[in-house]
């Protein structure tokens, strides 16, 4: 059977038709950092007190601020009380006057905001005082549909196929997140988020799949990397859209809404060649190539499409491979602790975006300006230092930034802002090798699969990141030490892992050993060899002829 890197050579390594397809699979990641981030934009802090209108009953003339003094507590800088007030009582106004109130509550009549602010999420459904945490716990329970997400679609994809897990994704996240600018309670609304972040998780797990097993070897991370810019510039999107719409529910459909533009997928979204001839497809599999070298204007050799046989396919993967087997198992173990390190620092810094002191807003394009530079520098950073050494080093950056924010004064909001930034772009480098770097290490049989564990470990650390928040009432310093501390020990173990660049990707699990890189030499026939490197561009033989080394 011929190598699969050698049909994608003839198709092309990165034609017209790979570049379509990483567009395509683009397009819906604008979206997706929206859903993540949007939240902390439709629950910013507002001005607010206890509702005490029972005073009305007895002084209806009272002004405003008549009632407020007479009802609401005042805190140490003289200000209003915005969790507690004066218990109500049956006395006359002027009773209430002269005496004044002194027993206090929690407020048990709702909360009052200023009239003319927006309906936001905060105001809407009383996110405030006793029910604050609801926020967080929202942000938590969006990161565990991640983890479903991963758990259930990344095996689904192996089984069923990236495309439909693609478009089925991409039809829940629609339907979803435009019914949650319509939900009556929050409950429903943390609910439809879980849904929501379920379909993300498959979207960008298929995504990663499609890029990695269309492209070769030499452009495989560039691919994967371009997509991942599409999610930065949805990032940068984001303040903008949300300064413009301050209704939190027109904000949550211009968000979600956009995603049935796309519909026309169903017709122009490929499978994975790959993957088909993995399942044994394999008259489907010369379609979409024949296909795909066309649009390339390339010829395969029809004897190396002749070679693809059903009966020669690998032996399908079982998940309990990537523990069973030696030297899967470092490798998993490893990429398992380095998504939940990047994860953690990740959504950590994003969802803190609200409490560096600067404005939010502002606060936010920096933070999605940073995504861009981050994920396109990717391409360069893994092309000249490699996998191993870039990822861990971003890493170990991307730590010591949040351990260095612990020691900064409160006051210095800005020195605070610049260093989260810095964290927040080494975190999303780092985020973007992990991706390209996963999909480079576990085999094709079973690559949707392990990179679904690894996206599991990230949305546990995102479900963490939120709570681990609220840990900020027993220490400001708990949160960014936690953030800090866990990517620069995380960091050190990449180290331990073998280095994949210019490498084919591997498809079955027969290796014993993946200590190393070995060339190998390609079984084409001089034949395919020369037509191919007559094409357009040509193939670097030295590059596209190095694989790992397969036993017997």
């Amino acid at each position: 059977m011929t190598e699969f890197g050698d049909l994608i050579s003839a198709v092309g390594e990165f034609g017209l038709y790979q570049k379509l397809l990483v567009l395509l699979i683009s397009l819906p990641l604008l979206l997706n950092p929206f859903q993540m981030i949007g939240q902390v934009f439709m629950v910013l802090d507002e001005p607010h007190h206890c509702n005490t209108s029972w005073i009305r009953a007895v002084g209806p003339n009272l002004t405003e601020e008549e009632q407020l003094n007479l009802t609401l507590p005042r805190d140490a800088d003289g200000e209003y009380e915005q969790c507690s007030m004066y218990s109500p009582v049956d006395w006359d106004l002027d009773s209430i006057v002269a005496y004044g109130l002194n027993a206090t509550e929690k407020c048990s009549s709702g909360w009052v905001y200023p009239s003319a602010q927006a309906p936001s999420l905060l105001t809407e459904f009383d996110l405030v005082c006793d029910r604050k945490d609801l926020n967080d716990v929202s942000q938590a329970i969006y990161m565990v549909g991640l983890l479903l997400g991963a758990i259930i679609l990344g095996p689904l994809s192996d089984t069923i196929g990236r495309r439909a897990v693609f478009l089925i994704s991409m039809l829940i996240q629609g339907l979803f997140g435009v019914a949650i600018a319509f939900v009556p309670h929050f409950y429903v609304y943390m609910a439809f988020r879980c849904v929501v972040g379920t379909a993300e998780s498959g979207i960008m797990i298929t995504a990663l799949a499609l890029a990695t097993e269309w492209v070769g070897v030499s452009q495989r991370s560039k691919a994967v990397l371009i997509s991942h810019c599409f999610f930065a510039i949805g990032h940068t999107i984001i303040p903008g859209l949300s300064y413009g719409i301050r209704n939190w529910r027109l904000l949550q459909i211009a968000g979600s809404a956009p995603v049935f533009a796309l519909f026309f997928y169903i017709w122009v979204l490929p499978e994975s060649a790959r993957w088909l001839v993995i399942k044994g497809r394999i008259e489907e599999a010369k379609k979409v190539l024949q296909k795909a070298a066309s649009i390339n204007k390339r010829t395969i050799p029809p004897e190396l499409l002749e070679q693809l046989k059903p009966e020669t396919q690998p032996k399908p993967g079982n998940p309990l491979d990537l523990f069973r087997k030696k030297h899967l198992l470092k490798v998993t173990l490893i990429m398992l602790c380095t998504w939940f390190a990047v994860s953690l620092v990740y959504y950590g810094l994003s969802l803190s975006v609200s409490s560096f002191g600067l404005d939010v807003y502002l606060t936010q394009l920096a933070f999605g300006g940073v995504e861009l530079p981050a994920r396109f520098s990717c391409i360069f950073l893994l092309q000249w230092f490699g996998r191993k050494k870039t990822q861990a080093v971003l890493l170990l950056l991307s730590g010591l930034m949040c351990l260095i924010i612990i020691g900064i004064p409160e006051d210095q909001a800005v020195v605070t802002t610049v260093l989260a930034v810095i964290g927040k772009l080494t975190a999303t480098a780092s985020f973007s090798t992990s991706y390209v770097y996963s999909a480079e290490l576990f085999p094709t049989v079973i690559r949707q699969t392990g990179v679904g564990l690894c996206s599991m470990s990230a949305r546990l650390a995102g479900t963490m990141a939120p709570l681990m928040l609220l840990l900020e009432r027993f220490h400001p310093a708990i949160p960014m030490a936690i953030f800090g501390s866990t990517p620069v020990v995380v960091g050190l173990f990449c180290f331990l892992l073998p280095e994949t660049r210019d490498t084919e990707l591997v498809d079955d699990m027969g290796m014993d050993d993946i200590k190393g890189v070995t060339p190998q030499i390609s079984n084409r026939s001089p034949e395919a060899l020369s037509k191919t490197d007559a094409t357009e561009g040509g193939v670097d033989l030295e590059t596209d002829n190095c694989a790992f080394l397969k036993s017997k």
